[in-house]
């Protein structure tokens, strides 16, 4: 079979996977198809072009959740089945927060997230609370994509990463705790980091959802929506 724009971005959605959206090259994505540079460009474009496609390929497996639900439950249902979609796919994440999410894919997703925050009261400040759930969403995703991005900046391993946390936490018993309940898991890896990964993004969803839930609340501008 010869090369086609759709072989291009499967490929490249594959060099995202196993290491970053903004860790691969064109010539890197020649090589893994055996082509020149030239003809991917000819196929499909630049890395700016590419990136774009994978990002929309990635989108492409998140539909919106049910329109009829509460403003809450919305935010959840989307930004938690998000989470293994988006994360399994580095760099993505960081492209939606530079260029935003424009794609007929994500239009409904938006649409419906607006219409339910305009039903729950927010009004004018609708469309803050919407960037505010998305954008810090992504970010949460994007500080743990962009390690993979500096693995070669200094050593790493568990334990001289976790010498340098005793010898910080002499003294100061809030940063034992940080390291024992937080910290540790992603120093050990493995299973351990990607669990711990999780559930500190749903733990950081679920607390900007109950904000801005208490600042409606406290507004007095509740809608139908009693989420």
């Amino acid at each position: 079979m010869g090369l086609t724009p759709e072989l291009v971005v499967d490929t490249a959605l594959e060099l995202t996977e196993h290491s970053h959206l903004l860790g691969w090259s064109i010539r890197d994505l020649a090589r893994r198809l055996d082509v020149t540079a030239s003809v991917i460009y000819h196929h499909v474009g630049g890395k700016d072009l590419i990136a774009r496609r994978v990002v929309e390929r990635v989108l492409d497996g998140l539909g919106a959740p049910s329109a009829d639900l509460p403003w809450d439950e919305y935010f959840r249902n989307l930004l938690f089945a998000a989470y293994p979609i988006v994360a399994a796919h580095p760099g993505v994440a960081k492209w939606l927060l530079m260029h935003g999410p424009t794609f007929p894919a994500a239009l409904p997703i938006l649409d419906r997230g607006i219409a339910a925050l305009l039903r729950a009261g927010f009004g004018d400040q609708a469309g803050l609370a919407y960037a505010t759930l998305l954008n810090t969403a992504l970010l949460t995703i994007t500080i743990g994509d962009d390690r993979l991005l500096h693995e070669e900046d200094g050593p790493r391993d568990h334990a001289s990463m976790m010498a340098e946390f005793r010898d910080a936490s002499e003294g100061s018993p809030g940063l034992q705790l940080l390291t024992r309940t937080l910290i540790d898991p992603f120093l050990r890896g493995g299973d351990a980091a990607v669990t711990q990964r999780e559930a500190y993004y749903r733990f950081v969803v679920d607390t900007t959802i109950t904000g801005l839930a208490a600042q409606l609340t406290g507004s007095g501008l509740q809608g139908e929506d009693r989420g």
